[in-house]
């Protein structure tokens, strides 16, 4: 029988096995696997959400892996439904463009595809496009739109068969699967293989640095199993052949890394800003297990506060109510322990009401509610989104309810004013 999780004992990046707990964090069920009425009944098993510390190289990591055949075949979430992330991907097109100069009608392939929003920005001008994504029905919709896309995780036989089939490829996008990956020296020597020889390799990763500093807890879910910085992951392409030449610093998703690589030997000058992160990266101590053990640290404090408030408002008799339907957002509710707390969950997009929540199985409605039932706490599970949340729902505010932000500072919101606990 198929196991639905392993644990692994060596680092992704350079396998060696000097691996120390730097982040516990409370065991959580999959983070998107929100359940219709009809299948309450089944049984939703935790996994592993701890995060370690490779003493060799530096990289840290998620050790515990979840069957990416149980996370990755139905994924459900579209790019094209998020409007913000539709302007980064046509924003990022123009980038890659730019700082690559392929010849007009060269191959770009982009691995973890979804439904070809990126392609469609680069197909629209001029180029040869691929998407390889294991989602199957996310897949065949991004072709029948016109976006060639494989359903199939990335190995080194597909690539040995794109590569015969359609030639070298120019680029090679990753955005946010290069995190996604346990066999990660696979992943990568699959990519330089479609790699033609002054081809570039473009990925985007959430940057370890901004979750740290900015205590971005709402980016560990089960999909993310690596959790990146430069000095680490130049190291490790230089292993597989890979040369980073330039990495550049972006705000989306709380703040990403958008790095480029060439195969080795390659004719383009590395850029200042990879020594630059490097530098900083050892300068502010993310070299060393200490950091992140401080993270730890903030989170339980934060996680403390919300803790005894919350059990002060439940033994007032009182109401409380979550905001927004988020894969951040379980591991939240797991590591808050707001599983027995929150009563329900309000969501701005009807796609998510009548669902329920991974693990505890709370209930998910349209926002509406919290004006007919009038909560008198709301705790903002999608706190990145926090400033908008609490914008446009002042009426709120106005009929008396307080929205409680846990992170990355603690504090209640009500009518007349902003109070730091």
């Amino acid at each position: 029988m198929k196991q639905d999780s392993w644990h692994r004992t060596t680092c992704r990046l350079c396998d060696q096995n000097r691996l120390e707990l730097v982040v516990p964090i409370t065991p959580s069920a999959v983070a998107d696997a929100y359940l219709p009425k009809e299948r309450l009944s089944e049984a939703q098993k935790s996994f592993s959400l701890d995060l370690y510390f490779c003493n060799d190289c530096g990289h840290v990591q998620l050790l515990d892996v979840v069957d990416p055949e149980i996370l990755f075949r139905n994924y459900a979430y579209e790019s094209s439904g998020s409007p913000g992330l539709v302007r980064h991907l046509s924003e990022y097109a123009d980038m890659a463009l730019e700082s690559v100069r392929p010849t007009p009608g060269s191959l770009v392939i982009d691995i973890g595809s979804n439904d070809g929003t990126l392609l469609k920005f680069l197909n629209e001008k001029g180029f040869r496009v691929l998407g390889v994504d294991p989602g199957r029905e996310i897949a065949r919709k991004a072709t029948e739109a016109g976006i060639e896309t494989i359903p199939s995780f990335l190995t080194k036989e597909l690539a040995s068969e794109i590569r015969e089939s359609y030639g070298p490829a120019a680029i090679v996008t990753a955005n946010n699967v290069f995190a996604h990956g346990d066999d990660m020296a696979g992943m990568t020597d699959s990519i330089r293989e479609l790699l033609g020889p002054d081809g570039v390799f473009i990925f985007e990763a959430s940057y370890l640095v901004d979750v740290v500093e900015k205590l971005l807890l709402n980016t560990i879910f089960h999909e993310h199993l690596c959790y990146h910085t430069v000095q680490p992951m130049q190291a490790f392409l230089s292993r597989h052949g890979l040369d980073l030449i330039d990495v550049k610093r972006v705000p989306v998703q709380g703040g990403s890394i958008i790095g480029f690589a060439q195969r080795a030997g390659g004719l383009r000058k590395e850029q200042p800003t990879v020594a630059q992160l490097v530098a900083l990266e050892k300068e502010r101590g993310f070299d060393r297990a200490d950091v992140y053990k401080e993270f730890a640290l903030r989170i339980e404090i934060l996680r403390g506060q919300t803790e005894k408030l919350l059990s002060d408002i439940k033994r007032g008799g009182k109401q409380i109510a979550g905001f927004g339907v988020s894969r951040g957002g379980t591991t939240l509710i797991h590591h808050f322990g707001l599983g027995e707390v929150l009563e329900y969950i309000v969501d701005d997009n009807p796609e998510t009401h009548n669902l329920h929540s991974p693990g505890h199985k709370i209930p998910v409605m349209s926002p509406q509610v919290i004006y007919e039932r009038k909560p008198d706490y709301v705790i903002i599970l999608a706190y990145s989104n926090a400033e908008p949340i609490i914008r446009n729902h002042q009426a709120y505010l106005e009929q008396g309810g307080r929205f409680i932000v846990p992170l990355p500072e603690f504090e209640v919101v009500s009518h007349d004013n902003v109070e730091a606990c």
